[in-house]
């Protein structure tokens, strides 16, 4: 499918006929959608908000590894209690009192298999969800790029609803609908993961993650196997 000359307009639309027909498909106890505190998973919540007729009734992930940054959280719980969320957050209990300290450089490895993943699962299997619907898009990260819409996993199926937004695409959704965003895209962070993991970005014709972990990126493929986004 190419969708290089899409319009927004037309992007917004199969985005809200990928959620419809998941909302059809499964009931509001058997799927939830994953938040990270992120802008692709704040469009992604937003479109599921316009397809939902203005109320999301759906429980929002949030797989908490502690060490995101404070504005994450500060931004995560604001946006919940304005948009009435079923917030449900998640912690690998046992992978945290195993955790190597942040600035080991094993850490953030360490986080993304057991802090994230592992927790991902756990969460998947705890609430007995049938579905999760992501903010992942095909242009962000190789190992992205030949995801389906409704993508089959071993004990559940994930749902992208944004495969085909680009990066300029968020901002000018979240422009267009006057979103609120977190603020560490305004202090020159292009993509948001852990804190003692990601940096700001002086480059902004670079790799959009390019501020991310780099032994996490040089992984993708396999993490993307074991269930990460």
């Amino acid at each position: 499918m190419n969708t290089d000359h899409w319009t927004l307009e037309q992007r917004e639309a199969k985005s809200l006929e990928v959620l419809q027909a998941a909302l059809k498909q499964f009931a509001p106890n058997e799927i939830a959608i994953a938040f990270t505190g992120g802008k692709d998973s704040l469009v992604a919540l937003d479109l599921l908000r316009r397809a939902s007729n203005g109320k999301i009734a759906l429980p929002v992930l949030h797989v908490d590894t502690t060490v995101d940054f404070p504005e994450i959280y500060e931004y995560r719980d604001r946006l919940a209690r304005e948009w009435g969320l079923q917030l449900v957050v998640h912690q690998n209990r046992e992978a945290l009192a195993e955790a190597p300290p942040t600035d080991d450089p094993k850490f953030c490895l360490f986080c993304t298999t057991r802090l994230k993943t592992e927790a991902l699962n756990q969460a998947i299997q705890k609430y007995r969800w049938r579905a999760l619907i992501t903010g992942v898009r095909w242009d962000e990260h190789p190992a992205r790029s030949q995801e389906s819409y409704f993508s089959p996993r071993p004990d559940h199926i994930r749902v992208h609803p944004i495969l085909h937004f680009r990066e300029g695409d968020i901002w000018d959704y979240i422009e267009k609908y006057k979103l609120p965003y977190c603020v560490l895209y305004d202090r020159g962070y292009r993509s948001l993961g852990c804190l003692p993991c990601t940096k700001p970005m002086s480059d902004s014709a670079g790799p959009e993650r390019g501020g991310r972990g780099t032994d996490k990126e040089g992984m993708m493929e396999r993490l993307r196997a074991l269930g990460y986004f």
